[in-house]
């Protein structure tokens, strides 16, 4: 085996701790060195990672001729300036975590950004990984004879504190249908094999954050809501989002539904947010129920120990970066392009305003 592929990282908070954990489980690459602003993070990022260089600002990253690759793993409202400085000062392959962007006003910019980045980028839509996830992916056309419906349902946990307390707020997040909900945006798109044409949305801020205040000012991120998605081919899909909703035994709920039958997946959240004294977290499945011979039947979809261990996400954040390093050597193209990651946050962006305006947004 050759040298490994020595990544950079802008940013190790909660997020950027789980990718470090993830890529320490690789064979064929290292963090080497991280831009991260916030002493108590850096710190952490210094206990799992005790021989990584500390840079002192993005620029001083970038001078570091050893990095092969970067991960951005900032804060949401960062990522297309950050991406932009990668772009005009040293181009290299990148991972950004979602949302690509935040803001309507910034559509040109991304839209300038995909055509100047020649160095390849993987948006992290983790999702899409998730063992239980990508069976239901695998097998979704094949079940349903090709989706009519397509229903994602999240009951979760509260946004959980962040540093500086940015994700508190819209003009930072993007908005809690952009900032959580590109992610199952991403996923009806790949689903149904195509871009939505239509959005209607409802959706508020009803129980949290609204007895929190910093610098006297009040969060406005949203706690729930609807979103419905008119597809072209005549197939729609709605999401179901609530974030008061801790006690479910299940974090995300999938169906989709043809002429052939049905599928479905559930997926339990966080297993350290799971109550001891309920015993073993739940195990996701995947249900299958045609019509015809009509009878449901459910296959366990269980998930490396290891994994589950090393952050939140059904062990998606480890198998979203075994392919994007496996991109990187061999020179791929990666599976969730710069276009990807810009139409998931398109369709929150619409949602939104939707749901601010009690009007559907065309697409």
């Amino acid at each position: 085996m050759g040298a490994p592929v020595k990544y950079g990282m802008i940013g190790c908070g909660m997020m950027g701790q789980e990718h470090i954990r993830n890529v320490a489980l690789l064979d064929g690459a290292e963090i080497a060195a991280i831009y991260e602003p916030d002493a108590k993070m850096a710190a952490m990022a210094a206990a799992l990672l005790p021989d990584v260089v500390f840079a002192h600002s993005v620029d001083d990253l970038l001078a570091l001729e050893y990095l092969d690759a970067l991960l951005i793993t900032s804060p949401n409202h960062l990522h297309l300036p950050q991406l932009e400085e990668v772009a005009r000062k040293r181009m290299m392959p990148v991972m950004v975590e979602k949302p690509l962007y935040t803001a309507s006003d910034q559509h040109d910019r991304v839209k300038a950004l995909i055509k100047s980045f020649t160095a390849p980028v993987w948006v992290g839509m983790e999702y899409r990984y998730m063992p239980p996830i990508s069976r239901f992916l695998e097998q979704v056309q094949g079940a349903t004879g090709g989706i009519k419906m397509l229903t994602i349902r999240e009951h979760r946990f509260p946004f959980l504190p962040k540093v500086g307390n940015w994700n508190r707020f819209n003009r930072n997040t993007g908005g809690t249908l952009v900032e959580k909900c590109c992610h199952f945006f991403d996923l009806m798109r790949l689903a149904m094999g195509e871009d939505p044409v239509r959005v209607m949305a409802s959706g508020g801020q009803s129980v949290n954050h609204l007895d929190e205040a910093y610098d006297g000012e009040t969060p406005d991120i949203w706690d729930n809501g609807y979103v419905i998605l008119d597809f072209p081919s005549g197939g729609r899909a709605m999401l179901e989002l609530c974030m008061f909703a801790e006690g479910s035994r299940y974090q995300e709920e999938i169906s989709a539904t043809g002429h052939a039958g049905k599928i479905e997946v559930k997926v339990p959240g966080p297993g350290r947010f799971w109550p001891e004294h309920l015993g073993q977290a739940p195990v996701p499945k995947v249900i299958v129920s045609p019509r015809t011979p009509r009878g449901p039947y459910a296959v366990d979809i269980p998930v490396d120990a290891n994994l589950l261990a090393a952050g939140d996400h059904n062990g998606a954040t480890y198998y979203q970066h075994e392919k994007f390093l496996r991109s990187i050597q061999e020179g791929t193209t990666p599976a969730v392009s710069l276009a990807d990651g810009a139409a998931a946050v398109r369709i929150g962006l619409a949602a939104q305003e939707s749901a601010t305006k009690g009007v559907a947004i065309e697409l």
